[in-house]
């Protein structure tokens, strides 16, 4: 017996996954050309307003310069101690003059130098654009100074011993050359040099010894030697012993009576 093929029942309606709803349009959305037409024109967004005129592009030394210019009172003379926060102040005080990123990198340096680390480790106060004393000098940052000063002069001090003992051996090479019996070659493997290093050094001992003061004149800034006794003096009249009455009742002290003792006649005159 045939089977009669049965038509297929329409498949039930499937639940659609939440990301599927998500990423699929609706079917009850109008086409985008009616969507167009029916939704009101937005009106156009007003137009910013100028915005101010870009700094122009400057050297740090040329931002040093514009700060004393404008701001004396801080930044010209020696180095003071400045407001925190103070390149705001500046932005307001001189729109459009300096970029952020020039003014940021002075800044830097400025507060960097050696000089504004002292002023600041001495100062009591920060002073603003108008050098009027604002914050005072925190304990933190006065000491961070002090930390960085002595940090600096130590580097400096060891530098300063390292090309001292360098020239003092570079004068030794030169005498030791100079009073070899070796030859160049002999002497260049004696100090393990070779002979350009020789040559070089030599040339530059030779040139430090020319600019070296004669050692006569090293000492001409020394004052005269004191003396510690001091200028003599003469003696003073509350000085002298006291004059004995007894002796000048006496004579002693007087030219002697010679009575007949004087010369004789047909002596000797």
């Amino acid at each position: 017996m045939s089977m009669t093929s049965m038509p297929t029942p329409p498949a039930a309606d499937q639940p659609t996954p939440p990301e599927a709803d998500a990423l699929a349009p609706s079917a009850a959305a109008p086409a985008p050309s009616d969507t167009v037409a029916d939704t009101p024109v937005a009106a156009a967004p007003e137009a910013p307003a100028a915005p101010v005129a870009a700094a122009p592009a400057m050297s740090a030394a040329e931002c040093a310069e514009q700060l004393k210019q404008r701001f004396p009172a801080l930044f010209a003379g020696a180095p003071k101690p400045l407001k925190l926060r103070v390149q705001a102040d500046i932005q307001a005080r001189a729109p459009g003059v300096f970029t952020k990123a020039v003014l940021s990198a002075f800044l830097r340096r400025h507060t960097g130098g050696t000089g504004y680390l002292i002023a600041l480790s001495r100062a009591s106060h920060r002073l603003d654009l108008d050098g009027q004393p604002t914050d005072p000098v925190s304990d933190e940052h006065r000491q961070a100074a002090l930390d960085e000063l002595a940090r600096r002069r130590a580097i400096t001090q060891a530098r300063r011993a390292e090309e001292d003992q360098a020239r003092r051996d570079r004068a030794h090479l030169l005498r030791d050359f100079e009073k070899t019996t070796l030859t160049e070659a002999n002497f260049c493997a004696l100090k393990g040099l070779t002979p350009e290093q020789l040559q070089a050094t030599l040339a530059q001992a030779r040139q430090e010894a020319a600019e070296a003061p004669p050692r006569e004149m090293r000492h001409e800034g020394r004052g005269p030697r004191p003396d510690s006794r001091g200028p003599r003096e003469g003696r003073r009249d509350g000085d002298r012993p006291p004059f004995r009455t007894d002796r000048a009742a006496k004579g002693a002290g007087g030219p002697r009576n010679r009575g007949n003792n004087g010369p004789k006649a047909g002596g000797p005159r």
